[in-house]
């Protein structure tokens, strides 16, 4: 019979957070059944040796540009590349507002790509600013972008820690860059 050793209401209450944890784990389909493990596999590699390459690449890349960047450069489409990273920027934070209002998990992409671009922003106006305007990106970055940048990918997280909280997969006291990516 199908229902023989099926946990009533009662007996999964009665479960200490660990064991629950643990059953849900029993009871999670298998990633393979949702993706070939051997194309997982390679799909990861290949990623992995993507970022580790391009990350050693870029170290003599920044060298030569310390060495040869002029000081000052007359920047051409100046108008376009602003305009168009500002529009950008308004298009993550609408979506995170229009993601947080449908309350959708993809908020945290949203949201998290919302704070990254606030925090580029602020350095690029930083770094940009001449001496008229160094006051004005100096107190818009210390007191709107970074702080807005703060709130949104720590807002972020805190949705992807409670998501794992309530789906088990995460331990109370246990810090979210430990979680492992698949079970």
């Amino acid at each position: 019979m199908m229902t023989d050793g099926v946990l009533t209401d009662e007996q999964i209450a009665a479960l200490t957070p660990e064991q629950r944890r643990e059953l849900i784990s029993r009871l999670e389909q298998p990633l393979s059944d949702l993706i070939d493990p051997q194309l997982l596999g390679r799909i990861r590699r290949i990623r992995l040796g993507l970022m580790i390459g391009g990350s050693i690449a870029m170290i003599p890349w920044l060298v030569y540009l310390s060495v040869t960047l002029p000081e000052n450069y007359v920047a051409h489409n100046w108008t376009a590349t602003w305009v168009g990273f500002d529009v950008l920027l308004v298009a993550f934070m609408l979506a995170t507002a229009v993601l947080g209002y449908l309350r959708r998990q993809l908020l945290t992409l949203a949201a998290f790509t919302s704070g990254v671009l606030l925090i580029c922003d602020a350095w690029f106006d930083l770094m940009t600013a001449g001496p008229k305007d160094i006051w004005l990106s100096l107190v818009t970055a210390l007191l709107i972008e970074v702080p807005l940048a703060i709130f949104m990918i720590t807002g972020a997280q805190r949705i992807v820690r409670l998501t794992m909280m309530r789906f088990w997969r995460l331990d109370p006291g246990m810090r979210l860059w430990q979680l492992p990516l698949f079970p």
